[in-house]
């Protein structure tokens, strides 16, 4: 980081100027509305439930908030309640994924820019509800433990899950310095993967006393194979038992790199062009790039081919109708995509880059390949087509490796664990049933 950035980093993050946005929090006139919403009217004051904040920046389709919808649904309800803050929106329709009653979802049309703008909302929201714990997830909602540490919140737990396209990598100073300086407010780091604890002890100075690793789970008996290998799936193109099904799932948005595996398989065809009776390619998801792969799709002339199926609720059912499964990313923590498609049998091709080596096994549930290289995913594509016998076992191994190793009650069970362990330690002892 050169002298003029660091300094303007410093300028932005400085306990200075951290305590000067503290003193705007009683400025009670400035304060912003906040839309929120209680489906019951909310736990009574003397309930003795610890209280749990998620914290994100949008609430919407995605792995991480998939994530968060398991957690409160999976947890004892009988220990915890929950509510949801997002600092921009939380989307109606994926609200109703949870199914608990007395969960609350806050949003706080956050504009663009640093947190501060929402700090005075987040404050009065956290005096308010008085959470036992406020869990944020990256970057984008870290900076609201400074308002939980201002409103007195006992446990403050921060999660990553991973990076974006601005910082694929991890190795962007301005971002490492930004986590430095809000380490002194976070209680506990959630890293969900060893290439994030590493990150976070190596380019942040997180001690290994304040860090637990919790990997995602997967839902194995709503994840699982098809009952005679590939299936149908309503409003698919794809038909019949010779066809080969490359699919992926998730958004589409430059950091998921779609176009990297749509041009995968244009170069697979140009090279063996007796596939294209065959092989198949199916996106699942939506994004900015919609348009983009449209036109890719059609100078390529490969419209027969390729189906563009949106974003779809019957994601296990999209999984199903699969025989290879694509995760073609430029940065990844741990990828819930990945535990499902392996959970549906399916071998998965994946970018060797954040979490993605410690779920797909080199050679035993599916391949790596450089991200960005469409050459190396042709050649990863192009094996699976070729050798029906590899595809099934590793799909085979990548099902046993999930029910083994991944199972998402044993992550509840964790969660859960932590919280309270570091409730007890704040002298908040979460209720025995």
């Amino acid at each position: 980081m050169g002298a003029c950035a660091r300094a303007r980093v410093l300028a932005a993050y400085s306990w200075d100027a951290h305590l000067g946005r503290l003193d705007a929090l009683l400025d009670a006139g400035s304060v912003p509305a906040v839309a929120l919403r209680d489906r019951a009217g909310g736990a009574c004051d003397d309930d003795p439930r610890p209280l749990v904040v998620h914290v994100v920046y949008r609430f919407d389709v995605g792995g991480l908030e998939n994530g968060v919808v398991n957690l409160i649904n999976r947890l004892p309800v009988s220990r915890f309640r929950h509510a949801v803050v997002a600092l921009t929106e939380c989307e109606p329709a994926f609200c109703r994924r949870i199914v608990h009653d007395d969960v609350r979802f806050v949003s706080l049309h956050k504009p663009p820019g640093h947190g501060v703008k929402v700090y005075p909302a987040l404050f009065r929201l956290f005096n308010e509800l008085q959470p036992a714990v406020v869990h944020t997830r990256n970057l984008a909602a870290l900076e609201a433990v400074v308002p939980a540490w201002a409103a007195g919140v006992p446990v403050r737990v921060h999660g990553e899950h991973g990076w974006d396209v601005s910082d694929p990598d991890g190795t962007r100073r301005r971002f490492q310095w930004m986590r430095r300086l809000y380490r002194p407010f976070v209680t506990h780091y959630i890293p969900l993967s060893d290439h994030l604890l590493r990150y976070l002890n190596a380019s942040v100075g997180v001690g290994a006393a304040h860090m637990t690793r919790i990997c995602n789970g997967v839902d194995t008996q709503r994840f699982r194979p098809g009952v005679r290998g590939r299936e149908a799936l309503a409003g698919s193109p794809f038909e019949g038992d010779e066809l080969c099904v490359i699919g992926t799932v998730g958004r589409l948005e430059p950091i998921k790199d779609p176009l990297n595996l749509l041009r995968a398989f244009v170069l697979l065809l140009r090279r063996a062009p007796e596939l294209a009776g065959r092989l198949r390619l199916m996106f699942v998801g939506d994004g900015s790039l919609r348009t983009e792969l449209e036109a890719e799709v059609a100078r390529a002339g490969v419209g027969a081919c390729v189906w563009l199926a949106g974003e779809r609720r019957d994601v296990p059912e999209a999984l199903r109708a699969m025989d290879v499964f694509v995760l073609p990313s430029r940065a990844e923590g741990i990828s819930n995509t990945i535990l499902e498609a392996m959970a549906c049998g399916l071998p998965v091709i994946a970018t060797r880059v954040g979490g993605n080596a410690e779920l797909v096994l080199d050679g035993e549930t599916g391949m790596l390949v450089p991200a960005s290289d469409s050459d190396a995913l042709a050649d990863a594509l192009a094996r699976y087509v070729g050798d029906g016998g590899m595809l099934r076992r590793q799909g085979d191994a990548g099902r046993k490796r999930t029910e083994v190793e991944f199972s998402i009650d044993g992550m509840v069970a964790r969660y859960a664990q932590l919280y309270e362990s570091l409730l007890s330690a704040a002298g908040r002892p979460v209720p025995a049933t």
